[in-house]
């Protein structure tokens, strides 16, 4: 079948859901999406070429369909009509948990009961999302013991300490655990836990790939993870997560990317996942992991009879002495400037590497940390080999060495992070290339000094281009906020796409009438938004005058704590019932309490952070008026953010103009977004924010955001012409 019938013969599938259905609803733009949709994975060339020589026809569309247009059906029903004529699979990537779970059990269920061709769909989660059942066993006292525990050392993870828990309650979180698993109570999922553990209880029983030894498992035919996996096999759609796309570029976790039909939903985070992903991170203080790693290969090579692991305790040592002398030279160079700050928001003192510049004095011995890490992964690596031959060879005695494998793998993602770590800060850079953004933190725990080194590449367009549209055939990456000042370069940038042949793009308007249904409201306050202390006293006390006009529910939206603060403090006695704010109950319970609120006649006001901005559907009264206290601009300590504004004011580049304000553009839109949800909502939206009227650039924040019908006040709340 040609690509031209394909497509013509996809959107006829759409068209006959679309009538099938009560529940769907046809509209002009969701039809004009599918169409494109359908071109585009029509026409893309998937799997391996029959020639050589012959160079694959690509395909990426960059849709921007707004709140309303159905886009979930605009792009399954297409594509999954495409993908089962030319006999290949669509693999959809949501940013939240929320839509992954609309998907599977809502969506996708309502559109296999109305399509013509049977498919089957999947969820594909992360290994770290299940339990291992092994190293659970084991935790509860089930697996026997072993003269080196297995978890030791591992409450010291990178990051931020965990809550610790006594060996007694440790013991019977882990045997409560069990006795859920083995009553079929629970079925090996985190995410469908009642009570979620900490991370500290959670991290020794995940099944992480560094400490599975798959089919040699003993536990392999019983594996939550595993069967999970199975149920992806025959699936036609499988629908996964941003973060788990880019962790498994490379592997086969998810279906080939030249071979399959890439759905990128929510796309508007992909750049924000990417830089997080391709991030490392090491720490230069607590190093007594690089013993235990070291005794632990040095026991099982030797009971493996590796030759290399002779060499173990050479390259730990070494290892361990040059992370030293790393601290040493930070603490040397920069412990000044760290213990001089003061303790703010934004996470312990850092101190950034300007131009990405490695002080001269750390470049050998990182070098050293370099070489030493890359040789000891190299030994750890021959001993995974053997251990999974001896496995295959020796099925008997798959439980015990098991065990060893994961008393090596629970240790060795942390050596290849200090690897990836010392590399990235070693790498240089000249103009006109970007350089990576390098920066070191200092903080104190316990009476204990932590340095932390860190390193980051800038530019997501850059590692997107590389890592992942470099294997991509045919993709669709929507969302309701992918343009920024109405222009969609600045997603195009961030993303790798800016200059791909292959890439289109398309704007679906939004079928509501935001003139009639919703106003926009600018409020002009005398102080000035950057004088934080005056603006904030100002826009509070504007803020709790217009609360008192709330007459179901609200939700308010602050860029700082210490804004919402200031703003509970002024709460009136009338008004203070009326608020739910974030953090004081879990999110669910807030938004359940939220609805019962409205759907009772009450008034309720939700106070919430930037999480809060994006991803709540209130429609109807459930949210007749969203507060935006202040332009969302991004955290001013950003060491990536400042690194690249760095960098492009020495390319002769306005980094305000080029990133600061798209990237806030596309934040406010969101917000905005939370007013208007259905045809027949009714919304307004308040922003004290006085620089969206007074400055060019918030002329061109205005032209993002949806056509609501505007008007502005002043502090007093009074009409200006």
């Amino acid at each position: 079948m040609s690509a031209e019938l394909i497509a013509q013969s996809a959107l006829a599938a759409f068209d006959k859901v679309v009538s099938a259905a009560g529940d769907f609803r046809s509209r002009p733009g969701q039809r004009l999406m599918a169409e494109r949709v359908a071109q585009t994975f029509s026409e893309a060339s998937l799997g391996k070429m029959e020639n050589d020589s012959d160079v694959p026809l690509r395909a990426i569309a960059v849709i921007q369909a707004g709140t309303g247009v159905g886009k979930s059906l605009a792009y399954c029903a297409p594509a999954i009509a495409v993908a089962l004529a030319r006999k290949t699979r669509v693999l959809i990537s949501t940013a939240t948990v929320a839509l992954q779970e609309q998907l599977v059990t809502k969506d996708l269920p309502a559109l296999a009961a109305l399509m013509d061709e049977p498919f089957r769909f999947g969820l594909a989660k992360g290994r770290g999302r299940y339990v291992c059942k092994l190293k659970l066993a084991r935790l509860a006292g089930e697996g026997g013991a072993d003269d080196d525990d297995l978890f030791a050392d591992e409450l010291a993870a990178a990051g931020a300490p965990f809550v610790r828990h006594d060996e007694e309650a440790r013991m019977l979180q882990y045997l409560s655990l069990a006795r859920e698993l083995a009553s079929s109570a629970w079925d090996g999922d985190r995410d469908n836990l009642a009570q979620q553990p900490d991370a500290d209880i959670w991290q020794p029983i995940a099944a992480e790939a560094s400490s599975c030894t798959g089919k040699h498992c003993p536990a392999f035919n019983g594996c939550t993870y595993f069967e999970k996996r199975k149920e992806l096999v025959g699936a036609q759609v499988i629908v996964a997560n941003h973060d788990l796309l880019l962790s498994t570029l490379g592997t086969r976790t998810l279906p080939e990317l030249d071979n399959c039909l890439l759905i990128l939903d929510e796309g508007h985070h992909l750049p924000a996942v990417a830089l997080d992903k391709f991030s490392t991170s090491m720490d230069l203080s607590r190093l007594g992991w690089i013993d235990t790693l070291a005794s632990r290969a040095k026991r099982i090579g030797s009971l493996m009879a590796v030759s290399e692991v002779a060499d173990v305790g050479r390259y730990a040592s070494q290892l361990k002495q040059s992370l030293d002398e790393v601290a040493k030279i930070v603490a040397e160079l920069y412990a000044p400037a760290l213990r001089d700050q003061p303790a703010n928001a934004y996470g312990p003192p850092r101190v950034r590497l300007p131009k990405g510049d490695l002080p001269l004095p750390l470049v050998e011995p990182l070098g050293m940390v370099s070489v030493m890490a890359e040789s000891f992964l190299a030994v750890l690596n021959e001993i995974a080999k053997a251990l999974r031959a001896e496995m295959k060879d020796a099925p008997n005695e798959a439980r015990r060495l098991s065990v060893l494998y994961a008393q090596l793998g629970m240790l060795s993602p942390r050596l290849e992070s200090v690897h990836a770590t010392a590399q990235l800060l070693l790498q240089e850079s000249a103009p006109p290339r970007a350089p990576v953004a390098k920066w070191f933190t200092l903080a104190e725990h316990e009476g204990r000094v932590q340095i932390r080194a860190y390193a980051s590449p800038i530019l997501p367009g850059s590692t997107l281009r590389n890592q992942l549209w470099a294997g991509v055939r045919a993709a669709v990456v929507t969302s309701a906020t992918l343009t920024s000042c109405g222009e969609f370069d600045f997603f195009l940038r961030e993303t790798g796409l800016k200059h791909d042949d292959a890439t289109t793009t398309l704007e679906v308007a939004s079928p509501f009438d935001y003139a009639s249904q919703g106003q926009f409201v600018t409020v002009q306050t005398l102080a000035d938004p950057r004088n934080a202390s005056a603006f904030t006293s100002e826009m509070v006390l504007a803020l709790v005058r217009d609360l008192a006009d709330v007459e179901h529910g609200a939700l308010c939206l602050f860029t700082s704590r210490d804004q919402m603060r200031q703003a509970v403090l002024a709460l009136s006695a009338a008004l203070k019932p009326l608020v739910l704010v974030q953090g004081d109950l879990p999110r669910i319970r807030l938004m359940q309490q939220h609805r019962e609120r409205v759907q009772a006649g009450e008034v309720s006001i939700i106070f919430g952070m930037q999480s809060f901005g994006e991803g709540l559907d209130l429609p109807g009264l459930l949210c007749e008026t969203v507060f935006i206290a202040k332009l969302p601009f991004a955290s001013p300590d950003d060491p990536v953010g400042e690194s690249r504004a760095e960098w492009l004011r020495g390319v002769g580049r306005d980094p305000f103009s080029e990133l600061v304000v798209p990237a806030t553009a596309v934040k406010l839109a969101q917000w905005a977004g939370r007013a208007i949800r259905t045809e027949t909502d009714k919304s307004f939206v308040y922003c004290y924010d006085k620089r969206l009227s007074d400055t060019s650039y918030g002329q061109r924040l205005l032209q993002g955001l949806p056509p609501f019908a505007r008007k502005r006040k002043d502090a007093q709340g009074r009409v200006l012409a």
